[in-house]
């Protein structure tokens, strides 16, 4: 086996490790990722990236910054090893050497016997101990078995009460039939526009939840199976950061002319170059999430903070109510039958900056120009696919 890690923090994950990995989020717990490599296992060490930095300083387990080089102050935490079919007590050594600036680095007594190269690893914080799960060993079935079931059950997070209450106002709206539209077109954001007047919502720019901590987010009811991207949240780049200072800059440089506009639609992530030559590169160990031209001229062109944009998932997803409608166009109008509802909470912060890595979560461009010359932009709205959702949200509630 071969990695093709590149600059990610980890290599691309396999479709068991996906499932592996879904099985881990589904309760709702922090965790970061790490990859074995050749050397490391060789060597007994794992550097403590950035993501596994900021996990243990989370949970106040560990502080790098604030340690001191050399093995006389290494610390030693409690440790599970789970991997294949076994589990076994171990211990975790979190040091920074003498040599090479004293770059942080982790490593778990025993981890030989329990890896391969290019395993990868899910640490999670538990109580003042360190679980240690090889998702390329082990199974989305034995994540949610044994002894790892319970532990991981023990530390689930309860869902809050406003959302029964959503829930019956729902019922109710979906019981009285369909929902007229209230916009003349059929414009992406027709349905949560109906559905927010319905529930007595007011249309407003506010970047807080929609209903009582309760974000509210409304799509149309597809036939085709495609996956249906739904949207996390907006934000723009860190423009005083950034080597370009506005929308207008990126419309300028990588729009075009289509029909009448002059325009940039499109998508971004970090898996791969899209046709305007446009990607992301996750700097994990800086903090930042760069947007990349291949352009040699330009390069790197905006930024966002990792932090920030975590800040902005915790603050619009505590809770999610993920409505799907029905359209019907009656006459020349369009009405909405409500269908279903997918209620998240709580997504795992920590899977922010992986899921960027590895192109599941993605970025979209909606920039126009104005008359006046300007330009306009409906985003930079970050998405994730559907069938992604279980990825960063505990399971959903349908």
């Amino acid at each position: 086996a071969i990695s093709d890690k590149g600059g990610r923090l980890v290599r691309k994950l396999t479709g068991d490790e996906r499932e592996s990995l879904a099985a881990l989020t589904s309760y709702g717990v922090d965790s970061a990722l790490l990859e074995v490599t050749e050397t490391g296992l060789h060597k007994s060490i794992m550097d403590a990236t950035r993501p596994v930095r900021e996990l243990l300083l989370g949970n106040k387990l560990h502080d790098y910054d604030s340690q001191a080089q050399g093995t006389d102050f290494k610390v030693i935490l409690p440790a599970i090893i789970f991997s294949g079919d076994q589990d076994r007590d171990a211990k975790a050594s979190l040091y920074r050497p003498q040599t090479k600036q004293g770059d942080p680095r982790i490593w778990f007594y025993g981890l030989k016997a329990q890896a391969n190269p290019f395993d990868i690893l899910a640490i999670v914080p538990n109580a003042g101990t360190l679980l240690l799960i090889n998702l390329t060993q082990l199974a989305a079935r034995y994540i949610k078995a044994g002894r790892l079931g319970a532990i991981l059950s023990a530390m689930s997070r309860p869902a809050g009460s406003a959302s029964e209450e959503l829930l019956e106002r729902l019922q109710v709206l979906a019981k009285a039939g369909p929902l007229k539209s209230v916009m003349a077109d059929r414009s992406d954001t027709a349905i949560g526009r109906t559905l927010e007047a319905a529930l007595g919502i007011a249309m407003n720019s506010s970047k807080s939840p929609d209903y009582k901590g309760i974000e509210l987010k409304a799509s149309r009811r597809r036939k085709a199976a495609r996956a249906v991207r739904k949207t996390l949240f907006a934000q723009v780049p860190d423009w005083s950061r950034s080597p370009f200072k506005s929308s207008a800059e990126i419309l300028q440089a990588f729009g075009y002319d289509r029909g009448d506009d002059f325009k940039l639609y499109c998508t971004v992530n970090a898996a791969k170059v899209n046709s305007q030559g446009l990607s992301f590169d996750v700097q994990a160990e800086a903090g930042d999430l760069w947007e990349v031209s291949n352009q040699a001229a330009i390069d790197k062109f905006a930024v966002w903070s990792l932090d920030k944009l975590r800040e902005r998932l915790a603050s619009k997803h505590a809770e999610t109510f993920w409505v799907t409608a029905r359209p019907e166009m009656l006459g020349s109008q369009e009405w909405y039958h409500l269908d279903k509802v997918l209620h998240t909470r709580k997504p795992v912060l920590s899977q922010l900056d992986p899921l960027l890595d590895q192109g599941v979560i993605t970025m979209d461009h909606l920039i126009k120009r104005t008359p006046t010359g300007g330009a306009k932009e409906k985003g930079p709205l970050f998405k994730i696919a559907g069938p992604d959702l279980p990825l960063l949200f505990p399971p959903p509630l349908e």
